[in-house]
């Protein structure tokens, strides 16, 4: 497996591995590998000749007193645990490279979908998110790349993104990966302390009710998202940023549950902001 930081080198790397004919897939990584990300690596893996991840912590998307400092770097292991998910190659930029002195070009998507959920707890988060799609696309040309469903609204603004600028990529959303209790694996657990970890799969659960009750009949989305609510509060430490039932297209509210819509919800434990959801068919 190769370890690439330069970018140009990067790209004549990729243009010969294109000459040769061969198909690439890509997995963009913000590093801390887990078993969420190596599904991700499977599935290109499984599915292209040679396979690229980026690690890559982007300070774009991380808003004033969010946590890009703090967040967990472990080069080391990454490389290690992609080379034998079947990796071929590692691109791991340093910000003055990628973002040049002078760098002032961003992209955005705009509307609902991105203004709703975690863009409105994260102001300009997005922007970051595709700003960096946009720059690693261009470096890699996939003719794949893979996410995970734990980030759903992520998910739809760059599948949006992707569609509205004419990429030639196929866009594949993979099952969230959890743990034995079904928490949603995530680089941030590692910040919980064991009392927090016993209380984290209060998420989930909370989805499992609302996707329970719907299944019996119950469609008014305030009455799920007050028994989600009351769940949730009874656990110590969490404190509700958001709980939403949205459309699958917009994201934008709904009152009564029909069609296929996506239950998200961003819960704070302790210092700690988790984010989990599914989506249902009705």
């Amino acid at each position: 497996m190769e370890f690439v930081q330069d970018p140009a080198t990067l790209r004549q790397k990729l243009h010969e591995i294109r000459r040769q004919g061969k198909s690439i897939g890509f997995v963009p990584t913000m590093g801390f590998l887990h078993e969420g990300h190596l599904s991700l690596i499977r599935a290109a893996r499984a599915q292209n000749d040679f396979v690229v991840i980026s690690i890559f912590v982007n300070p774009l998307q991380f808003g004033e007193g969010e946590d890009y400092e703090d967040y967990p770097r472990d080069l080391e292991s990454d490389s290690r645990l992609a080379a034998a998910a079947g990796c071929d190659l590692i691109f791991s930029p340093a910000v003055r490279d990628f973002y040049p002195p002078g760098y002032a070009t961003f992209v955005e998507v705009q509307g609902s979908i991105t203004e709703g959920l975690c863009g409105t707890a994260r102001p300009g988060h997005f922007r970051g998110v595709t700003t960096v799609l946009v720059k690693l696309f261009n470096l890699v040309a996939p003719e794949h790349t893979y996410f995970g469903q734990k980030d759903a609204q992520q998910c739809l603004v760059v599948k949006k993104m992707l569609e509205d600028l004419d990429y030639n990529l196929q866009f594949h959303i993979m099952p969230t990966v959890r743990e034995a209790d079904g928490l949603a694996m995530s680089s941030r657990n590692k910040y919980l302390t064991p009392r927090q970890r016993a209380a984290a799969p209060v998420l989930f659960q909370s989805l499992q009710q609302a996707e329970s009750l719907i299944r019996g009949g119950e469609r008014d989305v305030a009455s799920l998202k007050d028994a989600m609510r009351n769940l949730i509060a009874s656990v110590p430490e969490t404190e509700i940023d958001y709980i939403e039932i949205v459309d699958t297209n917009e994201l934008k509210p709904v009152e009564q549950v029909r069609g296929s819509c996506l239950i998200a919800l961003a819960v704070r434990i302790g210092s700690t902001r988790l984010i989990d959801n599914i989506i249902l068919e009705v």
